[in-house]
C-alpha cells in the first residue's frame, strides 16, 4: 500500500519543497498542535490537522477550508518526520488533486535544512472554529 502511495505523489526533499513555496505551492502542516507547540511551525504553512485533512480540502466537503485552492493547487504536506504524509497526500491525490506531495523526512528535515521556522501561534482556547479552518501561520 505505501509503494502504492508514494507512485502516486510527489516526494519533496525539503529544500525542493521550500522552492515549490516559493513558486506558490501550499504547505499544509498535518503535526497534531502539541507538536507544533514543542518544535515550531513553517511560516506561512496552513495547518490542517491529519484527522481532518479530507474533510478540509475535498471541493465538496461542507466544512472545506477556503485557504485551498482549487483542483489544480500544488499541495505539499508535512508532518513530524515524513511518514503519515505518504497515504495521506495519496488521499488527496484520490479527491483530484494532481500535484499533492509531500517532504521527505518532514519537519525534523525541514529544520534541520536550517529553513525557516518560527514558534508556534499561541491557540486560543474560546475560538469556536473548526480545526484546519485558520489561514496560514505567519
Amino acid at each position: 500500500m505505501l509503494a502504492r502511495a508514494e507512485a502516486q505523489i510527489t516526494r519533496y526533499a525539503a529544500d525542493e519543497a521550500a522552492a515549490a513555496v516559493a513558486n506558490g505551492a501550499l504547505l499544509i502542516d498535518v503535526r497534531q498542535a502539541s507538536s507544533r507547540e514543542r518544535d515550531g511551525i513553517v511560516p506561512g504553512s496552513l495547518h490542517i490537522p491529519l484527522t481532518v485533512l479530507e474533510w478540509r480540502v475535498a471541493p465538496d466537503a461542507p466544512l472545506r477550508s477556503p485557504h485551498v485552492g482549487g483542483l489544480d493547487a500544488q499541495l505539499i504536506l508535512i508532518c513530524d518526520h515524513g511518514c503519515s504524509t505518504i497515504l495521506a497526500a495519496a488521499s488527496l491525490v484520490e479527491l483530484g488533486f494532481a500535484g499533492a506531495g509531500d517532504v521527505v523526512g518532514g519537519f525534523a528535515a525541514w529544520r534541520d535544512r536550517g529553513l525557516p521556522t518560527l514558534p508556534a501561534p499561541v491557540r486560543r482556547l474560546d475560538s469556536h472554529e473548526p480545526d484546519g479552518m485558520g489561514g496560514s501561520d505567519l
